[in-house]
């Protein structure tokens, strides 16, 4: 049937309706980035170009209110004076006569041009006149001042009671409540960063049977029913802050003793068994690899040491970081954290702090070296070094503390930036097995094995390691570096120490 021949307004409605399924099919077609901002919360969508996530530069033009032409072999964008010139098949651009790196080159897609999702952060966000923040582990835009915690939530069985870890960063104000069999956590915040699905109910089941967000800043925990009571307690860590929810099982039921003619008298009903004693903050070694948290040095107006070529080590960290992330998580199955995965400069002691909110296994400071004799080249391996003489007045004695069940025990405080001393040996053997693996794969320095006194590694309450890749100020080198061999074979040489590592300490082959 021709269109033309349908009275105007059936025509009309037919491609509103027509309209209207395009709109939603797009929008459930595939992923998309979540802007924030005063008008409340809206959807970009993303394009997977060769595993990068791209975004259209028209709706960027049309949210941000852009100009962009293209002309001459080149894309202008231009906001209140400034511009951004890309050019295609480059992943260079210039911003307000700066050169930035992106991590592709614009890529075109019928008659529109895409860019990289890091555009936004790296290019658009320094002539912006609002706050961008872009949480790409999240897909979401932050656009303007709006506080917006990142939240990362575990569970954790403690015999038969159980331990719930709320980590968010930076750090807010909470408040606590109970409605019936629920939690009610509120947070003084803007909205929530919540990662998806927001909790992965354990095996066998715990105590925690949901986690769900009720309002924008509200999270509820569903608990089995007549459970026994919880206690909520709270713990700042740098610019990060912890919430602590534990949890007592229900109260065993009873049942009544059968009576007869004799008056032997019943037996009391049995008190609710207290819980086991919970596990202190600072723990001892681990006994599998689970969590490995990776730390790209530098990052946003820190770019680090700098190669005559123009390799960053802030760059050049990311990119390493990234292809870590992908080679463990798919060939281990393990959780891999970034403490950065984008153009930022993250505080130093935030660092260790990502690793230890989230309890993980291993830690690695990614770094890359320079040096004023061009000749020096090599990667080394580098792990805290401690000042017996800080460590002997620094150490506490052990404090007797009340447990969750009741009674005290005896329990050792360990100052914050002294908490790498309890790992120094496992620090130690892990870096022996990162040195033996990587001579097979790049060339080591002269002294490949060695401690300093690293205050990104002082404060992580696990192994920990700082990795220089090599020399940037050696031309040669900071080729091979930037090269996918180089990259390859350190992923590769890193992937190996885990595996000997965990099974050093009996983890799972």
């Amino acid at each position: 049937m021709n269109p033309r021949s349908l009275p105007p307004f059936i025509a009309a409605t037919l491609l509103t309706l027509a309209f209207g399924l395009a709109v939603l099919l797009g929008q459930t077609g595939g992923p998309s980035l979540t802007l924030l901002g005063r008008e409340g919360r809206r959807a970009m969508p993303i394009t997977i170009v060769s595993d990068q996530e791209f975004v259209g530069l028209d709706d960027l033009a049309s949210t941000f209110q852009l100009n962009v032409q293209e002309s001459l072999g080149a894309i202008t964008v231009t906001f209140k004076g400034q511009t951004i010139v890309l050019t295609p098949d480059q992943s260079l651009a210039s911003v307000a006569g700066r050169l930035i790196s992106l991590p592709a080159a614009p890529a075109r897609q019928g008659r529109r041009w895409l860019v990289p999702v890091e555009f936004i952060s790296r290019a658009l966000s320094p002539i912006y006149d609002s706050k961008l923040e872009l949480r790409k582990p999240s897909r979401l835009l932050i656009v303007g001042e709006f506080r917006v915690p990142r939240l990362s939530i575990r569970y954790d069985a403690v015999g038969i009671a159980g331990r719930l870890t709320i980590d968010a960063a930076p750090r807010v104000a909470t408040n606590v409540s109970q409605d019936g069999d629920h939690i009610i956590v509120k947070f003084d915040a803007d909205a929530l960063d919540t990662s998806s699905p927001l909790f992965q109910p354990p095996s066998p089941p715990g105590l925690v049977q949901a986690i769900r967000i009720l309002e924008p800043t509200t999270v509820v925990v569903d608990l089995v029913p007549r459970f026994g009571g919880f206690k909520a307690s709270t713990l700042s860590v740098g610019s990060s802050g912890r919430l602590v929810l534990d949890i007592a099982p229900p109260p065993p039921e009873t049942t009544p003793t059968p009576t007869t003619g004799a008056t032997t008298p019943a037996p009391a009903p049995a008190s609710p068994g207290a819980p086991p004693e919970l596990p202190p903050a600072l723990v001892n070694p681990v006994a599998s690899v689970r969590t490995i948290a990776i730390d790209p040095g530098h990052g946003g107006d820190d770019e680090g040491a700098k190669g005559a070529n123009g390799v960053k080590e802030k760059d050049l960290a990311l990119a390493i970081a990234r292809r870590l992330r992908a080679t463990l998580e798919a060939r281990l199955g393990v959780r891999v954290l970034l403490t950065r995965d984008d153009d930022r400069n993250v505080p130093i002691d935030e660092r260790a702090a990502v690793a230890n909110n989230n309890k993980a296994d291993i830690f690695v400071s990614l770094h890359a070296n320079a040096s004023t004799r061009p000749a020096t080249s090599g990667a080394a391996v580098y792990r805290a070094a401690f000042d017996k003489d800080t460590l002997a007045a620094e150490m506490r004695p052990p404090q007797r503390l009340q447990t969750f069940g009741g009674g005290l025990r005896d329990v050792e405080m360990v100052p914050w930036d002294l908490a790498q001393s309890r790992h120094v040996s496992q620090s130690a053997a892990f870096a022996d097995m990162l040195v033996a693996t990587l001579k097979d794969h790049v060339p080591m320095s002269a002294r490949a094995n060695d401690q300093a006194p690293l205050r990104v590694l002082e404060s992580a309450n696990m192994p920990a390691v700082l990795v220089e890749l090599g020399y940037l100020s050696n031309p040669a080198q900071e080729k091979a570096i930037a090269g996918d061999a180089f990259q390859a074979g350190f992923v590769q040489a890193f992937y190996d120490a885990v595996v000997r590592y965990r099974g050093s300490i009996g983890g799972a082959q």
